[in-house]
């Protein structure tokens, strides 16, 4: 049986998120026939901003991942911090370079799921989420919530705990309060769970794309204009 293959796919400043998203892919691997892979996405900003803005050094042992990457996998979770109830500049940054994917519609039908971290309660929770999806419907890619699936993890009130039914989250508050251990069981379960429907939902090679995604490719190409002007 071909391995299933599901990226996933972070930003993180100031490490939050790279600790949710290593649990995202301890989840992931639990799935038998399920190869999980760490990518960060490429960083914008120079590097006497980060200096100022105290971020420190980014891990060396997760490459940054090129769009035209993206085709090779069945599946993905994208995590991000979240800014002003969006996901970054550096993760908008990334999703608009995939134009060329969009364009003949590689990702579609492909699922993928979101994790996230904030600083306080707020609407980041699930308005990051919300606004996230808009880069998912464009690619055709398949939205895969957590809903309640943690089951009564979800519930818990007796601790500040991130996260929705949209997906997992994290508080950072000022920065120095890091994942707490049920915010990353709500993680690997993510993982686990959109693993388990790549495995069911993927698409077996030498199989041809159906007629709309075909026809989709002169579509995006005659689009692709909008990226240019």
């Amino acid at each position: 049986m071909a391995t299933t293959k599901v990226y996933i796919i972070y930003y993180s400043m100031y490490g939050h998120v790279e600790t949710m998203a290593r649990e995202v892919q301890r989840g992931a691997n639990a799935v038998q026939g399920v190869e999980a892979t760490l990518w960060q996405i490429p960083e914008t900003l120079p590097d006497r901003v980060l200096e100022k803005m105290k971020a420190p050094p980014k891990s060396d042992d997760v490459a940054e991942i090129r769009p035209e990457q993206l085709s090779e996998a069945d599946g993905f979770l994208f995590g991000f911090p979240s800014r002003f109830g969006m996901m970054p500049a550096q993760s908008i940054a990334f999703f608009e370079s995939t134009h060329e994917l969009w364009a003949t519609q590689a990702l579609a039908s492909k699922p993928a799921g979101i994790f996230w971290s904030t600083g306080f309660h707020g609407g980041g929770q699930e308005n990051t989420a919300l606004t996230a999806i808009t880069q998912l419907a464009h690619h055709g890619m398949i939205f895969v919530p957590l809903g309640y699936t943690f089951g009564e993890g979800m519930f818990e009130m007796s601790e500040v705990k991130g996260g929705s039914s949209y997906g997992a989250g994290t508080f950072a508050a000022d920065g120095g309060r890091q994942p707490t251990d049920l915010e990353l069981k709500q993680a690997f379960h993510q993982g686990r769970y959109l693993a388990e429907i790549s495995k069911k939902l993927r698409i077996r090679k030498g199989v041809s794309p159906p007629h709309h995604l075909a026809c989709s490719r002169s579509v995006g190409q005659k689009e692709n204009h909008v990226f240019t002007t």
